[in-house]
Formats: C-alpha cells, structure tokens, sequence
C-alpha cells in the first residue's frame, strides 16, 4: 500500500533480448518468439533481428533493429515511431500490400476456420496524401495524436504525411492559433474533415461548451457536400464518411461488382443496404435496381441520406431503425443485401435474421478482417465467390475488405 492506501501493483522486471520477426500480424507487429512464447514487436519487418525489451506479456518495446530487412526503407515522418497512427512507413508500399492479404488470409483460417484458397483481389491507390479526416488532441498548447495504448501525446509539427493537403493547412492553422492566448483552453480534442475545398471542425472533447467563434475562426462549414462520380453526399457532423479520398469511388464500384452480374438489367430486382450511413452505396444500387431499401441507426446520417438521395432524384427507402431490428419485420429476402457494418462486424442477431432470410446475393464491406472471418462462418449457406482487399488505411495495420457472397 501507498501513502494513500492505494495498492502497488509490481511490474515485472524489464528483460533484453534479440529474436528474428517472423511476420506481420494483425494490429501492425511483428511476431516473434522467446522461449516458444509469441511475442509483437512494433516497427520490424519479417525476417528481421531485434533488440527489444519485455516485461513478460505479448508487447514488447523495439530497442534496435540489429539486422535490417533489404526491404527496409527510411520512414518520410519526424515521428514515426511515437505517433500511435502508422506502423508501416518503413516499409515500401508494395510490401504493405502483400503483407496485408496475407493477413487478411489468415485471419480466415485462423478465426473464422475458413480456408480460402481462391485469389484474393487488390484496390489501392497513392500512399500518402489520403486522409480527408483526422482526430487530434490538445495539451499544453501542443497540438497532435496520441502514442499507441497511451494517453501520451505525440505533437505534429510539421504536418501529417498520410492527411491531405487541405488537413495539413488546417492543423497548421490550429497549431499557430494555439499559441495565441484566445485559444479556448478549454478544447482538448478536434476532428477535422474536408473534401479539400470546404472544412468542417467538430470538437470531441471539451470542458465546457465552445462558442460558434471558434468554428469562425476556421471558416468551418456545418455541414461538407462531398463529391463523386455517384453524385453529391452532404455529410453532417456526426455522420460517418469514407476516409479515403483516392479511393471512396472504387471502394464503390468493387462492392457493387457482385450485386448479381447483370447490373445493366435490374429492372424489378429489390436490394437492400444495411447500415447505409449517408447513401454512398444506396444511391448508385438504387440507379440499378427497381427498389432500394437503406436502413441506418444514426438519426444524422439517415437525414443525410433522405437528403442526399433526393437530390440525387433517386428513390432510396430510407429505414430510420437498427438493423438487426428491420430485419426482423421482412418476411422474404431481397435479391441483393450489401452490409457495411462498423467494426464491430454484423454480430449473432444480424447473422441469425440473414439466415432466416438467406438473400441469394450478400456483400459484406468490412474495415476489420478478424470480425469479417467471425461472421463468414457463421454464414457457412453462403460460398466466397470474390474477396478483395481494399486498402484504405495505407501505412497502417487496418485494411477493407469486399466479400461477395452466393447462397450455396
């Protein structure tokens, strides 16, 4: 006990070791082994020797790379290595990718059971530049992200590689005005996103309420009216948007590929998109098929998609409820189901009432494979005609997938 009655807990005792990185695994590590136990060591890559430091459990702290990989390539940003964001800029894109559908494979097999041995298809784009929305975080006048598994904050001083251009002026505009004494104090946490015109500043976390001023003082925009080849998206604060600007369009048009293979003619064909956000897939299903159903739980986003739909002059039935709810009303399937569920995945009661109804064609957009595998085999009626894998998240662990699934 402490001078306060608080219990110490001991940490272990730190231990040095050198081990050889045997591969990537999910979360952005390397794995590698002590004594036969895993351990993950960050910012290595495969067939690497490393110095590190460990306390017993499965993360370990990289001292120092003792034989580099040829592969290894030097990291464009100052802080690479603190910052908790990327944890692949040391090595070339190319490999990032090859690595991540191995990752994605394997996660198949290791959670879902599933031994996919078909190809697994690639959608990328430029590897830096992409993001149109970033989190920042404020501490004594620093302004930046937080380091992995910390609350430490890591400050951003010369821009962020993988934001955007028009990011990068915003929090070059933040960070000067943070260093007049008018700055409200008070604001501990900023999300800012753009469609590279038009900013729009949300705050998300704060002591007190913050007066619309401060939202003057970057020109922010209450709401961003995002363009694509699909049509305009209004996105509202609290709505959810793609984050990739390169490849919000492909991301689309891969997703879509599968609807049953005859796009062209789908007059009298019924869809329905699950967790629909702010339309980005029910207003192009809806120019291809006869009925379009768009359920979303989020009162903004849903009033986003009634809005977006239109003015698009589509007709998209927006279903204002959660998922696992409005499928409990239907009686008889759509021919076509497209889900993009959050990272969470679709969970047992969505997978129960997709059985019941089993649609004869389901596309699952999905940012976390180990989630995706979970669900794909509890749909075990369904066969993987098409997987690919959508890298939205570039120097980072996280990576998109398209699964295109057919009653079996």
């Amino acid at each position: 006990m402490n001078d306060r009655g608080t219990s110490i807990v001991n940490e272990a005792p730190a231990r040095e070791a050198v081990v050889t990185i045997e591969k990537w695994v999910y979360g952005g590590a390397g794995l590698a082994r002590i004594d036969g136990r895993i351990v993950l060591v960050p910012f290595t890559l495969p067939g690497e020797r490393a110095r590190i430091e460990h306390r017993g459990g499965v993360h370990a702290k990289l001292l120092e790379v003792v034989e580099p990989a040829p592969e290894r390539v030097a990291a464009p940003c100052p802080i690479f290595g603190r910052c908790g964001g990327c944890c692949y800029q040391h090595a070339p894109y190319e490999f990032q990718l090859a690595r991540k559908t191995e990752i994605l494979r394997e996660q198949l097999r290791r959670v879902g059971k599933i031994e996919y041995a078909g190809d697994i298809g690639v959608v990328s784009g430029p590897a830096f530049g992409y993001r149109n929305r970033v989190q920042l975080h404020i501490e004594r006048a620093r302004l930046g992200y937080l380091a992995a598994r910390s609350r430490q904050l890591v400050a951003v001083e010369d821009g962020c590689p993988i934001a955007s251009p028009r990011i990068n002026r915003a929090i070059a505009a933040v960070r000067d005005w943070l260093k007049d004494p008018p700055f409200p104090r008070f604001v501990r946490a900023l999300e800012l996103f753009t469609n590279e015109s038009d900013l729009q500043v949300n705050v998300l976390e704060s002591d007190r309420p913050v007066a619309r001023p401060f939202f003057e003082q970057f020109e922010s925009s209450v709401t961003i009216d995002y363009p694509t080849s699909f049509g305009t998206f209004r996105v509202s604060p609290r709505s959810f948007f793609q984050v990739n600007r390169f490849l919000t369009e492909r991301l689309v048009e891969t997703a879509l590929r599968g609807a049953h293979g005859r796009l062209a003619d789908a007059s009298g064909n019924t869809a329905l998109d699950l967790y629909a956000g702010v339309g980005l897939f029910a207003i192009p299903m809806a120019r291809k098929f006869g009925s379009v159903v768009a359920v979303e739980g989020g009162a903004s986003a849903a009033r986003d998609l009634e809005f977006n739909a239109a003015r698009a002059g589509v007709a998209v039935r927006v279903e204002h409820a959660r998922v696992e709810s409005y499928l409990a009303t239907l009686d008889a399937a759509p021919e076509f189901v497209l889900a993009d569920p959050p990272r969470a995945g679709l969970g047992k009661t969505v997978v129960q009432e997709l059985l019941r109804l089993r649609p004869p064609r389901l596309t699952i957009v999905s940012c976390d494979p180990a989630t995706l595998a979970r669900d794909l085999a509890a749909l075990s009626v369904y066969g993987i005609e098409r997987l690919t894998m959508v890298d939205l998240f570039p120097q980072t662990y996280h990576l998109e997938s398209v699964a295109e699934l057919k009653l079996r």
